[in-house]
């Protein structure tokens, strides 16, 4: 059984350790600074009793930011990644939030197909944004709220 819900600061064990698994963005530290941010909410994504994927975003005002999303490996190419990602859309369109950014790295092009068949479409660089010195394409979904 898959459901979506709600996790908050006590769960950041069970965020690491996704995080860890897949794209390795944050240490148990960050994790916890993203917790205390004004505006954010984490969603987790469940099959029976296991994580299997995590959505971070900030919201401000009625925009948003994804500031971490993914799905555990095994659990990739199965459909997850896009209820996640539906369920996200969904809850910004009911919260009159009007845009959704994310930024991922040009040569992750498995990430950016994914993006586009929700419709991101491109609206900046940041150059050698990442760690090894890859750029981030700045994605944006306008969205039709309520």
């Amino acid at each position: 059984m898959i459901s979506i819900k709600n996790i908050n600061e006590k769960d950041i064990d069970l965020c690491y350790e996704l995080d860890s698994n897949t794209i390795s963005l944050w240490s148990k530290k960050q994790w916890s600074h993203e917790f205390k941010k004004e505006g954010i909410r984490v969603f987790g994504l469940f099959f029976s009793k296991i994580i299997v994927g995590i959505c971070v975003f900030h919201v401000v005002l009625d925009e948003a930011q994804i500031n971490f999303f993914a799905v555990n490996q095994k659990y990739r190419k199965k459909g997850f990644g896009s209820y996640l990602m539906r369920y996200l859309i969904k809850e910004c369109e009911n919260s009159n939030i009007n845009k959704l950014f994310l930024e991922v790295s040009q040569t992750n092009s498995t990430a950016e197909k994914f993006y586009s068949r929700f419709d991101f479409s491109t609206v900046g660089i940041r150059r050698n944004y990442y760690k090894d010195g890859s750029d981030a394409l700045l994605k944006e979904k306008k969205l039709t709220t309520k």
